[in-house]
């Protein structure tokens, strides 16, 4: 068992602020590393240690794993944790710095890619008869075969490249006509996306909810799961909205889906923090997705319902210690809701609208938490990912923590830039939300550009007419400063963001 004293964190923002924080804690030392363009980063400031390696661009910099294991020699760093994004998943990475003499917090080389590539994880998990969507078991590249196939599985199929997610390379074939165009779509995403034109068919599942389990495994062979995370709110195929626990499992099919879930994780050898996604049908039948390698971006909604800090297991794990947590011990403990404030226009296609935070006010109070890297003045960097923040609440049942939610969003002052906020909060108060039917094909059913701004002018109308009532104190009922205020709090957010 090696004990880490020095942590370097391989990333940014506010993952990288999450993983120092539990270090501290921990009494363990930090080192930050940062672009050019990060110079003035929270991250920079609260590592005990930070060193710039290089320009903005992460090619030059956060994606430079010599450059990082150079600094790590240079400063006696113990460690490194990759976050979640950059170098987390990229299995070279992982062994350059096992060579170097380091711990990786995170998995072996061996487990990132094996699971990191969709056709070797189906075939690693298909030992343990873990459920799959009925598909090819090998990547294709005769578009005449694969359109025989096709038809033998049934239209509407799913065409997905084998290597990279966030929904590129990914295209629905709703019948044999549309196959040749959308194959080569697929085709040209994955090259360009991922240098690796190698693709899978699949039947596509109608009505399908993205349900993932948290995992934990050390290395001495114990594995447990945390329970799941409903991520089925999603915007070009990519998380929005997540919560935990999912509102449609019944606890049968939860331990069925958790059992999968540590399969898949020994099949590989797996040690860490991991994630098992499933896709679920209309009737809970669930299909093995593929499994992220890392920390998700969704974990605090685990963290709240266990009391379980996943980033402090990591570190215990790296270490070598065997896994204190016992799975009959873990229980759910209410319920939680996250969303993801991007700095993007959810009114155009939520394209990214990066800019300078004008006012930056974080909401707080009982059950609320804000994981961010960023404060008011700060200018978001065209560079990177636009996300701002996640806000995450926690209460004692689903409602409550939507109630809270929405209290929360509404308490929340950004401008300077558009942010995806009103568009969670639309989702908070969806009646398909609130009832728990729904599915991955939300934004596509339920929302337009045209709901945001009906809601914008709704609330302008609301503050004019108090406001006159007010000063012309023909209100029926007195309207109180405190009422006016909460109404411009509830609005000022919204006006600053629906164009």
């Amino acid at each position: 068992m090696r004990k880490i004293n020095k942590l370097l964190v391989a990333n940014r923002g506010e993952i990288a602020l999450r993983v120092m924080r539990t270090a501290r804690e921990m009494g363990i030392k930090t080192v930050a590393v940062y672009s050019e363009a990060d110079r003035n980063a929270l991250h920079v400031r609260y590592a005990d240690e930070a060193v710039c390696i290089g320009p903005a661009a992460s090619s030059e910099s956060y994606l430079r794993g010599d450059k990082i294991i150079d600094v790590c020699k240079k400063l006696g760093v113990d460690a490194i944790h990759p976050g979640y994004g950059f170098l987390s998943e990229n299995a070279k990475f992982s062994q350059m710095v096992k060579d170097a003499g380091l711990i990786f917090v995170g998995p072996s080389a061996e487990s990132i890619e094996i699971m990191g590539d969709k056709l070797s994880a189906k075939r690693a998990a298909a030992k343990y008869n873990i459920p799959m969507v009925p598909g090819t078991p090998d990547a294709v590249t005769d578009r005449a075969e694969a359109k025989v196939i096709a038809g033998q599985i049934g239209y509407p199929v799913l065409i997905k490249a084998s290597a990279g997610g966030g929904g590129k390379g990914m295209r629905i074939v709703e019948n044999e006509v549309e196959f040749d165009e959308q194959m080569e779509r697929a085709v040209s995403e994955a090259i360009s996306a991922f240098g690796d034109g190698a693709v899978f068919v699949e039947k596509y599942v109608a009505s399908p909810r993205h349900i993932e389990i948290q995992v934990l495994g050390d290395q001495h062979g114990n594995t447990i799961y945390l329970f799941e995370r409903e991520c089925s709110v999603q915007r070009r195929h990519q998380k929005v909205v997540e919560e935990a626990p999912s509102s449609c499992l019944t606890p049968e099919i939860r331990e069925a889906m958790g059992k999968c879930a540590v399969d898949v994780a020994r099949s590989c050898g797996y040690y860490g923090a991991g994630t098992v996604e499933f896709i679920v049908d209309d009737k809970l039948n669930f299909y093995f997705l593929e499994m992220n390698t890392r920390l998700q971006v969704e974990h605090p909604v685990t963290e709240m319902i266990t009391g379980v800090d996943l980033v402090r297991q990591m570190i215990y794990i790296a270490e070598g210690q065997e896994l204190q947590l016992k799975q009959e011990e873990l229980e759910i403990n209410g319920h939680a809701m996250e969303i993801r404030v991007y700095a993007e226009d959810p009114t155009n296609n939520f394209l990214p609208d990066v800019g300078n935070l004008k006012t930056y006010v974080r909401p707080q109070g009982n059950g609320v938490r804000v994981d961010d890297g960023f404060e008011q003045g700060m200018d978001i960097p065209i560079y990177y990912d636009p996300m701002i923040a996640k806000l995450i609440t926690h209460a004692a049942t689903r409602q409550e923590s939507i109630d809270k939610m929405v209290r929360a969003i509404d308490e929340y002052e950004i401008s300077g830039v558009q942010t995806t906020l009103a568009f969670c909060r639309f989702v908070m108060l969806h009646e398909a939300f609130t009832s728990g039917n729904f599915d991955t094909h939300f934004v596509k059913h339920y929302f337009t550009p045209e709901v945001l701004k009906k809601e914008a002018d709704k609330d302008e109308t609301e503050i004019a007419a108090a406001l006159v009532a007010y000063l012309m104190g023909q209100a029926k009922q007195p309207t109180s400063a405190t009422t006016m205020a909460s109404v411009a709090t509830k609005s000022k957010w919204k006006a600053n963001r629906v164009k």
